[in-house]
């Protein structure tokens, strides 16, 4: 029992003094009913139990206020400072008296001083706290789905642990078309709950049902509860096998090994068991093809491939399948299988070439075709896509012309001489990854065309021969090169005619026209013509005919072929004996006279020596002859015992192989002191008009002397100028380039020379030119003679032999022979006899000296 006031409320007042005496009668009687909600929170306020039992706050403590509970534990507390009664833990009714209608705790309440015992009792009320509970939560109910209409199904109820109205149950089925819930209306315990069927079962419309039944209870707010009816359609065997689709459609790629899956094929049967046991094969009007190229497995009907996959053979295959059940009768169904096969790059382009105009001429136009080029691919789409190049580095190309078809063209200018053919290598490449390539080789031919002239090796030819040839002789090979082809390099030689003094050329060479033999037609003169200088042509033999020239340089060399010849005496006419006055009283070295000879060949072949040939009878001669000079002098003063008459025999003799000779005659007549013959006066006149004549060559060598030297001057100036402005193009001119004669003035001791020095160039193959310097000496001692008679010693007729010998590492020999004293080269020119009388200091030990330019 709860009892509360309201603070301030007369009413109330008197309502609460009304009740505590209750109480205390009560007390009286000994026992409290209080009430409790079942679930109460922890503190909740039950009783003022001390109030109640009209016990004091201040004495429960002294008097020992204890609580004794009855099975309830310490589900309540009373508190001793105010003397409440609360609730110290959960409380569940359900627990404390289970689906009893009422339920209390009983509490016995004891203090001491005196000794009082008071019994409580609380009851505890129900709450709605426990739903409607189903014994499982599913429940399975086996039906045939040729079960007969409204035919009844029991089901279990649920039940709830509440009590009153919390534990009325009311019930409801979910929606459905085929089941109804019948629920009883009196003897609910006698008679269950039952499913009524309203609609015939279709196992393959609906193997399964799943229904929910629902329990609410009465209470406040509802509690529900549920069970899952799983309703289980058995089967009977009236449906054929059904794929999942009527038409399969899948792509394999070619070249598929075998094995491969290609497809598997669901057919399903809404039957079970037996019935739904399901075969597959391929149809029977399949072509013994596809039976070859796939398999297909009975049991799961899994097909794969079991022969070649191509592409390029069938795109598309068309397979009928179909399945079986095993029911009786079987039942059949059917499906199509599309098999697109996919394309791979197994194919590589394939060329075709088609030549136009083989072989090419070199001065083809631009954009000449030459051929065609057809390419092909079985494979598709991309790698089907070919695309064509050619080798680089080549004067052709590749113009498309249509879809894999192209051009060969020529795309810049040809030289057969350079590349006579090309062996081009055309590739075909298709778009397929990796991608596939194909070649192809096309050999063009470049045609010649008379582009090309002859040349020779050298501009010039240098060639050297001995006089006196045998007619017809060969001479030199000339040889020029034509880098044309076949008729167009076909050479032909000949003279390029000209005038040699008052003859044709052709009087003296020939040229073979094929092979370029120069022929020398009449034996050669040194002394008619030293150098023959002529031009041989070559051409071709193409249309029209291309060609060149070359210079030959022939330098006739002179052979020992003439004899020495003497010259008469100054003022006197011709050879023969020779008469010459001499007095007894002359010393030693008195120069008697001067023997003169030339020699027409030159240089050792025109080198005369004098030699004074013993007597008849042995006697000793008082005379002597210079070995060079030719000039006879004494050797010792003459006395009486010398022969009135002296017969002098000169040799004179050049130094050619084999020597040739020549012998003058000297009569001396020996005379007295007294004796005053005309012949002295024909003598005086002698001296008279010698010294006359040598007065007129002394002007005339001096005017010599100086232009000589003004022209070696010259020639330097002009030599240093030509060699500093010409070696940049000395360095690249060719090995073999012939030079020209140049005139050089030395001079040695004093004394003055001419020399012809020729710049010659020679093949040489180890390096840059070469600059030799050459010289030669007689070697011969100077002769000491007495008297101031005149010339000492002179060097008449000496000629200077010149060898270029062969150089190291060079193919090529010359031969340069060339005067060496403007003395000699006076006497040649037949002014001998103005030169008798000239002084000077000629010795025949001084070296003449030339440079030989070998560049």
């Amino acid at each position: 029992m709860t009892l509360t006031a309201r603070p301030g409320d007369q009413g109330s007042q008197r309502l609460l003094l009304s009740l505590l005496l209750l109480a205390a009668w009560e007390s009286g009687s000994g026992q409290l009913h209080y009430s409790v909600p079942e679930e109460a929170k922890h503190g909740t306020f039950v009783g003022r139990i001390a109030q109640d039992l009209g016990l004091e706050l201040t004495e429960l403590v002294p008097r020992l206020f204890r609580v004794a509970s009855k099975g309830g534990g310490d589900l309540l507390e009373v508190n001793l400072q105010n003397g409440i009664l609360f609730v110290n833990g959960r409380i569940d009714r359900e627990e404390l008296c289970g689906r009893s209608a009422e339920c209390s705790l009983h509490l016995e309440v004891i203090v001491d001083r005196p000794l009082q015992v008071f019994h409580v009792e609380v009851e505890v009320k129900d709450i709605n706290d426990n739903p409607p509970i189903f014994p499982a939560i599913q429940k399975n109910l086996f039906i045939s789905e040729s079960r007969a209409l409204d035919s009844h199904f029991s089901l279990e109820g649920a039940s709830d642990a509440d009590v009153g109205t919390n534990a009325y149950l009311s019930y409801n089925l979910s929606p459905n078309e085929y089941f109804s819930l019948e629920i009883p209306t009196k003897d609910a315990q006698v008679k269950p709950l039952e499913l009524v069927l309203k609609k015939h079962l279709d196992r393959e419309v609906a193997s399964e049902l799943r229904l929910v039944l629902k329990a609410t209870d009465g209470g406040k707010p509802e509690l529900t509860g549920a069970v899952e009816l799983l309703i289980t359609v058995l089967d009977v065997n009236d449906n054929a096998p059904v794929f999942d689709k009527a038409v399969y459609r899948v792509k394999l790629v070619e070249n598929a090994r075998n094995g491969t899956v290609v497809v598997r094929p669901n057919a399903s049967d809404l039957d079970e068991g037996s019935n739904s046991h399901i075969l597959y094969s391929f149809a029977t009007d399949v072509s013994p093809k596809t039976r070859a190229t796939f398999h297909i497995d009975s049991a799961s009907g899994e097909i794969k491939v079991n022969g070649n996959i191509d592409f390029e053979e069938t795109e598309l295959w068309k397979i009928q399948v179909e399945a079986v059940d095993k029911g009786n009768p079987p039942m059949f169904g059917h499906c199509t299988i599309l098999v697109e096969v996919l394309d791979i790059n197994d194919n590589a382009p394939e060329l075709l070439v088609t030549s136009l105009s083989l072989p090419i001429r070199e001065d083809a136009p631009l954009e000449t075709v030459i051929a065609l080029i057809s390419v092909t691919d079985p494979d598709s789409n991309v790698n089907g896509q070919v695309t064509c190049s050619l080798k680089p580095d080549v004067p052709f190309k590749l113009v498309s012309t249509f879809k894999n078809y192209y051009s060969l063209v020529l795309d810049s200018a040809l030289d057969r001489e350079t590349t006579s053919d090309y062996e081009l290598v055309v590739t075909a490449r298709d778009g397929g990854s990796p991608p596939l390539w194909a070649t192809a080789s096309v050999s063009v031919e470049v045609a010649d065309v008379n582009d090309n002239a002859p040349v020779f090796a050298q501009a010039e030819y240098t060639v050297f021969v001995k006089e006196n040839n045998a007619p017809g002789s060969h001479i030199f090979t000339v040889w020029a090169r034509d880098a044309d082809a076949q008729e167009n390099a076909r050479v032909s030689y000949s003279l390029v005619e000209r005038r040699v003094g008052e003859r044709a050329l052709s009087s003296y060479v020939s040229v073979h026209a094929e092979s370029g033999k120069v022929y020398a037609l009449q034996p050669l003169d040194h002394e008619e013509l030293e150098l023959l200088q002529f031009q041989v042509s070559a051409r071709d033999a193409g249309v029209p005919a291309l060609g060149s020239n070359v210079t030959l340089q022939v330098f006739v060399l002179d052979e020992n072929d003439n004899a020495p010849a003497l010259l008469g005496p100054p003022g006197g006419g011709g050879g023969g004996a020779r008469s010459e006055v001499l007095w007894r009283s002359v010393g030693a070295g008195h120069v008697v006279t001067k023997v003169r000879a030339v020699d027409a060949d030159s240089g050792y072949n025109a080198w005369l020596s004098y030699e004074l040939q013993p007597a008849a009878a042995g006697a000793r001669s008082p005379f002597r002859v210079g070995l060079y000079t030719g000039e006879i002098s004494t050797t010792r003063a003459l006395d009486e015992a010398d022969a009135a008459r002296q017969r002098l025999l000169v040799l004179v003799k050049d130094h050619g192989e084999p020597a040739l000779t020549a012998t003058a005659t000297v009569l001396v007549s020996l005379v007295d002191s007294g004796q005053s013959p005309k012949l002295s006066l024909r003598a005086s006149e002698g001296a008279v008009a010698s010294e006359a004549t040598l007065v007129d060559v002394n002007v005339y060598l001096i005017i010599a002397i100086c232009a000589v030297c003004s022209l070696l001057v010259l020639t330097l100036v002009l030599y240093v100028a030509l060699r500093c402005s010409g070696a940049a193009v000395g360095r690249s001119e060719g090995a073999c380039a012939p030079g020209k004669p140049v005139l050089v003035c030395s001079s040695a001791v004093g004394s003055w020379s001419y020399s012809q020095q020729r710049r010659q160039r020679v093949c040489s193959g180890e390096g840059p030119p070469k600059t030799d310097l050459m010289a030669f000496s007689p070697g011969l001692p100077p002769s000491s003679v007495s008297g101031d008679s005149g010339v000492q010693q002179e060097n008449f007729g000496n000629w200077v032999k010149w060898k270029v010998l062969t150089i190291s590492g060079t193919r090529c020999r010359s031969l340069l022979e060339g005067k060496s004293s403007a003395i000699a080269w006076a006497a040649q020119s037949g002014i001998q006899h103005k030169l008798n009388a000239v002084k000077g200091s000629f010795e025949p030990s001084q070296k003449f000296s030339a440079t030989l330019n070998l560049n």
